[in-house]
């Protein structure tokens, strides 16, 4: 989704989150995912600047010290850049690869249920339209961020077709965005 992103073309508006809007995104963050108060505090401060950048294709991103610490799809509610995931592993559930996907992942591929099912890979338990973390048999850190297409159950059964979408991966436009100074 993001591999082709360019900040410096794909932004399409630039601005202070409100503070309001800054209230139901952390209230959401904690709400869905595994964020206690102290890390949210380190993630989006109360008392730092936090920008919100308007992307094509229905991309939002929230940036602190320009650095994107969360985006959002037009399909899935705020979650981590891998930037922050690297920092707090446990954010968000995993999944993990076999080591024969990596390469189609690192290039922007959907994960496929066969990557999810044979030796090395680790499924887990999840619901459809979850958002989970994406790692890979024999590595520390996540390689990407996907949405389920079917939750696990249906993975294990039908075992063909598209397990995940991949939102944000390793390599993709906005990991290799440094920073937004605007």
């Amino acid at each position: 989704m993001l591999t082709k992103y360019n900040p410096k073309t794909d932004i399409t508006q630039f601005g202070q989150l409100k503070t309001s809007e800054f209230r139901k995104v952390r209230q959401n963050l904690q709400a869905n995912e595994a964020i206690d108060e102290e890390t949210m505090e380190i993630l989006l401060p109360r008392k730092k600047t936090i920008q919100l950048a308007k992307c094509r294709d229905h991309i939002s991103l929230l940036i602190v010290d320009d650095v994107c610490h969360f985006l959002q799809t037009r399909d899935t509610p705020f979650v981590p850049s891998l930037r922050v995931l690297h920092r707090y592993p446990n954010i968000l559930k995993h999944v993990q690869v076999d080591k024969g996907a990596i390469k189609f992942i690192i290039r922007g591929a959907d994960v496929m249920c066969r990557g999810l099912t044979t030796p090395g890979a680790v499924l887990g338990d999840f619901e459809k339209n979850e958002v989970l973390a994406i790692h890979a048999e024999g590595k520390q850190h996540a390689i990407g961020i996907g949405r389920a297409i079917m939750s696990s159950e249906e993975i294990r059964s039908v075992n063909s077709g598209i397990g995940l979408e991949l939102i944000h991966h390793l390599g993709d436009g906005l990991w290799k965005a440094s920073s937004f100074d605007y």
